[in-house]
């Protein structure tokens, strides 16, 4: 504005003497650029008030013919503009006769695509201290400015606001995965299993009380589960309720574990004394024997929701212990204990996998785990064709056990197989992370001012594509005099579902670009 008023008068020295701004010079140059805006986007609107005689005396029939010449599909149809002294058009309204200041009894009309629209919609949400979109969008109407579709645009630049995402932003979502092939697979019971802890309990041990701990394995396909005491929650005590586990329920060809550290632990020391052996001998002897070592398969860390059928499991057999811990009382040894989790197990295993049919008499005894466990069903089924009276004797009965494995299995793809097709949430596929997405992790249930800032450096897509597990670089804050790191970033694995995202790759990409530029970037913002 200096600028022009040197050219319009030559009489001025140059260069134009350096003092500060005043509030007169500000609402000057505010104007202008109003004026600008007004006249890129409200170009029409404009020429039909500027034709417009306006006379004081009449301002009734003004009005009427405002809105007469205004096309009704205009946006500034219902707010009867008017063109200032200073050229501005803004809203004319039903409250003029209202004691308020005249910037907010007639307020600027801002139309919503200018950029200008985007930094006084930021400016003001600041100013509110990052509130929501009424308490944002009052404090801009009251500022004298009137944003055409006000509300929406309001709530698409509070949605690009990375101080409100990280306070209030929710976690990351995508479509449930399909499941395993070991959850699908009908093979022996426990082939497929899954292993976690719960407790601790306590027991009498002499004239002490010591703690102890419960190792529930479940089957991934029959969903049996066998029941473990544990001294601690340490690698050797695992390893042993592992053996016994072994011993009792027969090879198994892979397990399913969270990231706990007993897991974590057994299954690096298992991976060590492997190599101190003799691999030619081992292998030779493990194919003979027609097994194989068991290979662990863990859950990213805090992502306890892709271990739900093991953790059902824990929360179905509490349900059970809790009325067997009440009756018997508080002083338990360890013989008792180990009773009580028997008892608990075969409650569970007697549960019924599916509920349909369950109030009809005609329909046969439902399905449950301990049909395939023990074979013993209180209602036995037709045999096939070639299963005779006779193979119910006892040097036959090999042949029973083989007819009840098979109309298990029967019965567990017709009845319970086809109940897993649903999806009870996350049902929608969403935009997966990219590298370089900027989040924040939820690694605990405290203030999420405190969750740590990190960088997505690598994805894992999943057979589908989506992407549901990403490794995580986590820089720490503190710096040396000549602004380096003092330790090296830190790379972790988290699944979407505990992830914020505070900017895309393509947003970071942009802010770079606007930034070389000198211009600032209208998703940006001051906790940059």
């Amino acid at each position: 504005m200096r600028e022009i008023k040197l050219k319009k008068s030559p009489s001025l020295k140059r260069p134009i003497p350096r003092i500060s701004l005043s509030v007169a010079d500000l609402q000057e140059a505010e104007l202008e650029i109003l004026g600008l805006i007004q006249k890129r986007h409200l170009g029409r609107e404009r020429e039909v008030l500027t034709n417009l005689d306006v006379s004081d005396d009449n301002n009734r029939q003004i009005a009427k013919r405002r809105n007469d010449d205004i096309k009704p599909t205009s946006s500034l149809y219902r707010l009867d503009p008017f063109l200032d002294s200073k050229g501005l058009i803004r809203v004319g309204g039903r409250i003029q006769r209202a004691n308020i200041p005249d910037d907010v009894k007639h307020p600027v009309i801002v139309p919503r695509d200018a950029h200008l629209t985007a930094l006084l919609i930021r400016h003001h949400h600041e100013e509110v201290n990052h509130m929501g979109r009424g308490s944002t969008h009052n404090q801009l109407r009251q500022a004298g400015y009137w944003v055409i579709g006000g509300s929406s645009a309001v709530s698409s630049i509070i949605t690009k606001c990375v101080t409100c995402k990280r306070l209030r932003g929710p976690l990351e979502k995508q479509k449930m995965a399909d499941l395993p092939t070991d959850r699908l697979e009908q093979a022996p019971p426990f082939s497929y299993c899954a292993v976690d802890y719960f407790g601790p309990f306590s027991i009498t041990e002499k004239r002490s009380t010591v703690k102890r701990y419960v190792a529930l394995f479940t089957c991934m396909a029959s969903r049996a589960v066998h029941l473990e005491s544990a001294n601690s929650l340490d690698t050797s005590s695992f390893i042993n309720c592992l053996r016994r586990f072994v011993n009792r329920r027969g090879p198994v060809r892979q397990i399913r574990s969270d990231r706990g550290t007993a897991f974590v632990g057994a299954r690096n020391e298992l991976r060590d004394a492997l190599k101190q052996m003799d691999q030619d001998k081992i292998q030779q002897y493990l194919v003979e024997n027609n097994t194989d070592w068991i290979p662990f398969v863990m859950n990213p860390p805090h992502a306890s929701h892709m271990g739900g059928v093991w953790e059902r499991q824990i929360q179905t057999v509490r349900r059970a212990l809790e009325p067997l811990m009440m009756s018997a009382g508080k002083q338990l040894d360890d013989e008792a204990f180990r009773t009580f989790l028997s008892e608990a197990e075969s409650i569970v295993n007697s549960r019924p996998l599916t509920t349909q049919n369950l109030s009809s008499s005609d329909a046969p005894e439902p399905l449950t785990p301990n049909h395939l466990l023990t074979m013993k069903s209180k209602v036995v089924l037709p045999p096939p064709g070639k299963f005779q009276k006779a193979d119910m004797y006892a040097r036959k009965w090999w042949r029973r056990v083989q007819h009840l494995t098979n109309e298990f299995w029967t019965r567990w793809r017709k009845e319970y197989l086809t109940d897993l097709q649903t999806r009870k949430k996350w049902a929608r596929p969403m935009k997966s992370l990219k590298v370089g997405d900027i989040v924040i992790s939820k690694e605990a249930d405290d203030n999420r001012a405190q969750w740590p800032l990190g960088r997505v450096s690598k994805v894992y897509p999943s057979n589908d594509g989506l992407v549901r597990k990403v490794q995580l670089v986590m820089a720490d804050s503190s710096l040396d005099s000549q602004g380096k790191r003092k330790k090296q970033p830190t790379m972790l694995e988290r699944p979407v579902h505990k992830l914020v995202l505070l900017l895309s790759q393509e947003e970071t990409s942009e802010a770079s670009d606007t930034e070389d530029q000198g211009i600032p970037h209208q998703g940006a913002s001051t906790t940059q």
